[in-house]
């Protein structure tokens, strides 16, 4: 007898089908995060390499007397050129960064500045990092994005108090720059784009010497790059990918910093203000609670700690002394401690996160401002650790201090 045949339409083998389409699915939705995390990327893919040129004609911001005028040409500094190369390169379009972040560059720069009238600043010289991104894609060829730059500038010419000239700007022959710009640009062919934009720039050593009333201009970019090897983007991100990268979470810092700084004081009549000789050393720790809300951006709270070898010393001030023999009874440790509380937001990028915060010290030695405020700059040389280069203010015009430092990141 032959054996009974089971109907393909019977209740048990629709279960088995219904069973067996469960268990591919949900092994299909269990590998999605795998997906994501096996895209390679971009350090371990070959970027997409340019080289540029730029020219940036300027205004000089008059932001003290020495700009206004009041120097040894009687003229006012109004105006600034600079032209510069640079060398950078765009992640790899299939990477995880290049799926991520569209149209990312960065890499290394300088340029050459000079100032009319001349010979009152000197010919800075700019090495510095930078990186920009689009935030607004109006077709192939066509974007509006920003970039910074972070460097330092050197051959300045610097105050000498053995001179009759009074360059309150700059005292040192290398400062600290800051740069943030529009940039609208054009693809001009696959291998040549041109970028049209405005930017400001901010030179200041950072209250390491005195005086330090700094540079800052505003004017125009034109720069033109060349592409090596140019890499066409892929169309779309995966979903699972994008999803991953904008999961909200909480991430963790905690970073150390020191620095040398100047301090002014005022004494008792008929002593006028002084500035201290020397410089006084500064050392930091902060935390930071932040919230990552997607991709590009995260805020939260901070805690800041400083100790300050500087603070308060006008309270400790040996009585007739002044000029360069003036004296100080060593203030105790405590007087010299601050703590703030302070809101910041970060803009964060593969490799470099740009930091600003507002604070306020609820700990604060006497004769210092508790309003302050910060920007800093994280490099990261692993997922983990980084370091930060920053410079603090108080009431947004009293340079404080650097902050240079090492932090990790749980």
């Amino acid at each position: 007898m032959k054996p009974k045949l089971l109907n393909r339409f019977s209740p048990l083998s629709t279960l088995r089908k219904r069973i067996l389409a469960t268990l591919i699915f949900c092994a299909a939705a269990s590998t999605l995060p795998i997906f994501a995390d096996t895209i390679t990327s971009g350090f371990k893919m070959k970027p997409e390499w340019r080289v540029g040129a730029e020219f940036a004609p300027a205004g000089v911001v008059p932001t003290n007397s020495f700009i206004k005028g009041h120097n040894s040409l009687d003229k006012k500094i109004t105006s600034s050129f600079a032209g510069g190369l640079n060398v950078g390169f765009k992640f790899n379009p299939q990477s995880r960064q290049g799926l991520l972040y569209k149209g990312l560059y960065q890499g290394i720069g300088f340029d050459v500045r000079s100032f009319t009238p001349g010979g009152l600043l000197g010919n800075p010289v700019s090495l510095h990092a930078y990186q920009g991104a689009p935030f607004v894609t109006f077709n192939n060829r066509l974007s509006l994005g920003y970039e910074w730059k972070f460097g330092a500038a050197f051959g300045w010419k610097a105050y000498d108090s053995q001179s009759d000239d009074n360059n309150a700007p700059v005292s040192t022959k290398v400062t600290a720059r800051m740069g943030l710009g529009l940039k609208l640009q054009y693809a001009l062919s696959d291998r040549w784009s041109l970028a049209l934009g405005v930017e400001g720039n901010h030179f200041s050593n950072g209250n390491t010497s005195w005086p330090n009333a700094g540079v800052n201009t505003l004017g125009a970019t034109i720069g033109i790059a060349y592409t090596f090897n140019p890499q066409h983007p892929v169309a779309t991100c995966p979903t699972a990918l994008s999803e991953e990268a904008n999961a909200k979470r909480w991430i963790f810092d905690i970073m150390a910093f020191a620095a040398a700084r100047k301090r002014a004081i005022r004494l008792p009549e008929p002593y006028d203000p002084v500035v201290c000789p020397g410089r006084f050393g500064v050392v930091g720790l902060r935390f930071s609670p932040l919230r990552k809300f997607n991709r590009w951006f995260a805020a939260g709270p901070t805690l800041d700690m400083q100790w300050d070898e500087s603070a308060d010393l006008a309270s400790y001030w040996v009585e007739g002394t002044s000029g360069e023999t003036i004296r100080f009874v060593r203030p105790p440790f405590k007087k010299q401690i601050s703590v703030g509380l302070a809101g910041n937001a970060e803009l964060t990028m593969p490799i470099f996160t740009l930091n600003a915060g507002l604070g306020y010290e609820v700990i604060n030695p006497k004769g210092d401002k508790r309003f302050y405020q910060s920007l800093t700059l994280k490099t990261f040389v692993t997922d983990k650790i980084y370091l930060n280069v920053g410079y603090r203010l108080a009431n947004f015009e009293d340079p404080q201090n650097l902050m240079l430092g090492v932090g990790f990141r749980l």
